[in-house]
């Protein structure tokens, strides 16, 4: 079945640009800056808590010793090693910027076999990543979403096939036509070049960042949580061993090194070098990110994801949303997190939803009129109307009318993804109209904010910004235009040639 995207990459390629002459042959003995040659291709990954080494003649400040007995590197040290790595990438996006669609989707395809054939490898170091989660108590929230098993490795493996069978982003003309004066313009869809990715630990960004990029013909920066260190190291070393076996350059994919904050910024600070950032976490992250960033940031917020059940809601279908929405996998950001409830149904949905709730194990925090149908619901306070739980706990309020809802909304939600059940097209129009949020479901579970789910192939994440890239962002946003001017000697306001 075709998709969206589909249609539009047909629908971009109707007007291609005539094939670019070849490149003069290289002068013998000359270097090409953009990619070593095959022989020369390293398939190494930064160790992130190695010592960064001096440079010839450089002179070191003394350096602090963990309580491990690891050695910490001085911020100018990481800063470094950042810049190294990044002038890498950019030496790379170069290099994508001349590949094909073929030659990209080759190298997908035989990172998705590599992925499959090291899982061993791959699982071992999640199962030590995981471990350490546990010994420092991190929360059951953190330890799903940084969990891998052969079933999950197996769906990010096939997660890359897939990519490598969408159509090409890259190349197609979605716009222009032909002046009046004759000369012809070409709207061409172009890689944003180097892209880097901030993240926690969740290791399917590591692969899923990775396989855009290269099908969008980017180069990725790669800086996930040092809770998934080991993971991260041992996904980006097999999918860097599949580069080297391929036309494309393996710094295409690079680790940033470093395990504090440290590389963090000195990434935030390589304007130039790296085109944009997208953060993909919590609150926390994403707000320091688009405060300290130099380098343009496209906002991935967070997940306060509402739940409205209308006047003239069909209770079983709301049910079955609410249920979807909270309880598949309460760890995700397009999870529900708040219950509203109109209250012409109130009496009738709420004893029904919050048992269903109480059978799933979540927790709801709720207004009074809530807690007055069960008294396992527990008082909600004002940090958990914009609480985003990511966790089996739910806030819950009635309210007296739909504008009543989307005020609440507005004032508590983050622009992700908002759910109304109504069989009322005029309240549905009326709840659409006034969300300002990324993505709105009607009558569906909010978890369909998904690019999987709605065409788009994968997702480098859901921004919730309004520049450049609104919602789940698939291939497209992960590029750019640059409108190619075609003449035949045309000059402006007919300006005379100078005289020789």
């Amino acid at each position: 079945m075709s998709t969206p995207q589909a249609a539009e990459a047909t629908e971009a390629t109707k007007a291609p640009l005539a094939p670019l002459a070849p490149l003069a042959p290289q002068a013998a003995g000359a270097t090409d800056t953009t990619e070593a040659p095959r022989a020369a291709k390293t398939t190494a990954v930064v160790d992130t808590t190695a010592a960064v080494p001096a440079a010839p003649g450089e002179t070191r400040e003394p350096r602090e010793t963990g309580e491990t007995g690891e050695i910490r590197e001085t911020d100018a040290e990481v800063s470094a090693a950042v810049r190294a790595v990044a002038e890498a990438a950019r030496r790379a996006a170069r290099r994508l910027a001349l590949s094909t669609g073929a030659e990209r989707a080759t190298a997908l395809r035989l990172i998705a076999g590599r992925l499959s054939a090291h899982a061993g490898g791959v699982l071992a170091a999640n199962a030590e990543d995981l471990a350490a989660a546990r010994a420092a108590g991190r929360d059951a929230a953190v330890l799903d979403r940084l969990a891998l098993d052969r079933a999950r490795l197996d769906a990010l493996a096939a997660t890359v096939r897939s990519v490598a069978d969408e159509p090409d982003p890259v190349g197609g003309v979605d716009g222009g036509g032909v002046m009046p004066n004759g000369l012809e313009v070409r709207r061409v869809r172009v890689p944003l070049g180097v892209v880097g990715m901030i993240y926690e630990g969740r290791p399917n960004v590591t692969v899923d960042a990775a396989a855009l990029c290269l099908k969008s013909a980017n180069a990725v920066l790669l800086r996930g949580s040092s809770t998934a260190r080991r993971t991260n190291a041992a996904l980006v070393a097999v999918i860097r061993s599949a580069l080297a076996d391929t036309s494309l350059p393996v710094d295409s994919v690079c680790l940033v090194p470093g395990a504090t904050h440290a590389s963090v910024h000195a990434l935030m600070a390589l304007r130039g070098l790296v085109d944009v950032l997208v953060p993909r976490g919590g609150h926390d992250l994403i707000r320091a990110t688009v405060r300290d960033s130099a380098v343009p940031v496209i906002e991935t917020g967070v997940g306060n994801c509402h739940v409205y059940v209308d006047e003239h809601a069909d209770l079983d279908k709301a049910l079955a949303v609410l249920l979807d929405a909270k309880t598949r996998r309460p760890s995700v950001c397009n999870a529900a997190e708040s219950l509203l409830v109109h209250t012409a149904v109130a009496d009738a949905f709420l004893p029904r939803a919050l048992t269903a709730l109480a059978a799933h194990g979540v927790l709801v925090h709720g207004d009074a009129r809530v807690r007055s149908y069960d008294p396992a619901v527990v008082p909600a306070t004002e940090e958990d109307w914009g609480r985003e739980y990511l966790a089996p706990e739910l806030s819950a309020a009635v309210v007296g009318s739909l504008d009543e809802a989307v005020e609440h909304i507005r004032r508590y939600g983050t622009g992700h993804t908002e759910a109304v059940v109504s069989d009322s097209q005029s309240a549905v129009r009326r709840f659409v109209a006034l969300m300002d949020t990324a993505v709105v479901a009607v009558n569906a579970s909010t978890r369909f904010a998904d690019g999987g789910q709605i065409g788009l192939g994968t997702e480098l994440g859901i921004s919730t910004q309004k520049l450049h890239a609104r919602g789940p962002m698939g291939l497209a946003a992960l590029t750019t235009t640059t409108h190619v001017l075609v003449g035949d000697g045309h000059v402006r306001d007919g300006a005379a040639v100078p005289e020789t």
